[in-house]
């Protein structure tokens, strides 16, 4: 069977997967006598599937039949037992959309609870989390864009409904640390774009201070960048902090074949009463 790809990245790839597939396990587990109706919600589901080079070798690049697929986030949340109640699969990319939907045909007795949506993550989470009363709902949300495609009313949607537990990939070094440039001269729009994020302005206080350096006409005032991976890391949980009842505080750093962190995995619990069981699996699943 032909499928429509979706490479991603090696090592750091199946951390994060497994970080998310292990509290789903223990967020059903947790909430399976409850009368709570349950949802998995994944805001960038792309295929479903994922590929990966066989061995990394050259000759896998001549012969592609040797790429092996395997499960991406939207067929591992399908597996989890005890199951959920529901699943919304968000993908904007119609290609991958298209790939998506085979998910009906591949998990029959579980098609009628999967909800596919063919829409912008933002928009549709915005409205699906100030939709109808969440007093009787739970959810569990991946957001797993490819860059910076998440923005803060977004995020701070989601932590007013107190009933979402997020998983986020934080894009620290392939874009927040790069668009951070050490003289401090940003462009209007990369600092718009940063303020979206992040919904403040003031990261930019946080990452830069003013320092004097000599040059050949005197002494000159210049901005030094001091912001690093971990200390901007800890500005997004901070930032979290403000709109989520508890956030944990050892989010994990995924790193490229370099040694580079290029992501950070984020854990932030919705609902004040879940607060310190939920936090409690995800620290757990982080320190790893």
């Amino acid at each position: 069977m032909k499928r429509a790809k979706q490479s991603f990245g090696g090592g750091w790839t199946e951390k994060k997967l497994e970080s998310v597939r292990q509290y789903l396990i223990g967020y059903r587990t947790a909430l399976k006598n409850t009368p709570f109706k349950t949802a998995y919600i994944d805001a960038f589901a792309g295929t479903g599937y994922r590929t990966t080079l066989a061995n990394n070798e050259p000759e896998s690049l001549l012969f592609p039949e040797m790429d092996s697929f395997l499960d991406g986030s939207a067929r591992i949340a399908l597996q989890v037992e005890p199951r959920f109640h529901k699943y919304i699969f968000i993908e904007k990319d119609p290609n991958r959309f298209a790939e998506l939907q085979k998910l009906k045909e591949e998990f029959p007795h579980l098609s009628e609870d999967i909800k596919l949506e063919n829409k912008d993550a933002n928009s549709f989470l915005k409205g699906l989390c100030q939709g109808p009363s969440w007093k009787n709902h739970r959810a569990v949300l991946f957001l797993d864009p490819f860059g910076m495609q998440v923005t803060w009313d977004t995020i701070e949607a989601i932590g007013q409904t107190q009933a979402i537990d997020l998983w986020l990939l934080f894009p620290l070094g392939v874009d927040v640390n790069r668009i951070l440039t050490k003289s401090g001269r940003i462009s209007p729009t990369w600092r718009n774009k940063l303020d979206e994020m992040f919904g403040a302005s003031d990261w930019y206080d946080v990452f830069y201070r003013k320092s004097k350096t000599q040059n050949l006409f005197g002494e000159e005032e210049v901005m030094e960048k001091i912001g690093d991976f971990d200390s901007i890391s800890q500005y997004f949980v901070n930032r979290l902090n403000t709109v989520f009842a508890g956030v944990a505080p050892n989010p994990l750093p995924l790193y490229n074949s370099r040694k580079n962190p290029i992501f950070v995995l984020c854990f932030a619990v919705g609902n004040p009463k879940g607060k310190y069981p939920a936090l409690r699996i995800a620290r757990h699943i982080l320190e790893k």
